[in-house]
C-alpha cells in the first residue's frame, strides 16, 4: 500500500485505494465509529479519515501490516490502559494489526468516550465566555 497519498476527498475515497480485504475492515471500523458517534461527521483530516464533533474525535489509517486508530486524546490512553496494553502504541496511535480481528466494543466505548470528552471541553468553554450578569 502506498502511504504517500495525498488529496482524498472523502473516506469513500480513501478506502477505495486499498485492497477489497483491507476495504472491508476500513468499513467495519467506520460502520463502527459512525454507530458510537451519530452525530459526528466525516472529513478527512491530515489525509487521514476522520470523525469531528465539536473538535476532532477519531482519525484511522491503513497501514502495512496494521490500522492506525488516532483517538486525539490522552485520556483515552489511561482509561482503556488495560484493554490497550494488547496492542502496539505510539504516541497518539493505537496500532490494530491486520492478523487479528478489529476490537470493535473497544473501538465503540473509546469513540464514545471521545463524545462525551469532546461535548464536556465544549461546554466549559462556552461557559466560560458567558457574560456574568
Amino acid at each position: 500500500m502506498d502511504n504517500t497519498k495525498t488529496g482524498f476527498a472523502s473516506i469513500d475515497a480513501y478506502i477505495a485505494t486499498f485492497p477489497e480485504d483491507i476495504q472491508r475492515l476500513l468499513q467495519s471500523l467506520r460502520a463502527t465509529i459512525q454507530a458510537a458517534a451519530p452525530d459526528a461527521v466525516e472529513k478527512i483530516s491530515y489525509q487521514m479519515p476522520t470523525f469531528a464533533l465539536k473538535g476532532n474525535l477519531v482519525h484511522f489509517a491503513a497501514w502495512k501490516n496494521h490500522i492506525g486508530f488516532y483517538p486525539g486524546s490522552a485520556g483515552v490512553v489511561e482509561t482503556f490502559r488495560d484493554e490497550l496494553s494488547a496492542y502496539e502504541q505510539t504516541k497518539g496511535s493505537i496500532h490494530f494489526p491486520f492478523s487479528q480481528p478489529l476490537p470493535l466494543n473497544l473501538i465503540t466505548r473509546i469513540a464514545q468516550f471521545r463524545v462525551a470528552e469532546n461535548l464536556s471541553l465544549a461546554e466549559s468553554k462556552a461557559a466560560r465566555k458567558k457574560p456574568r450578569g
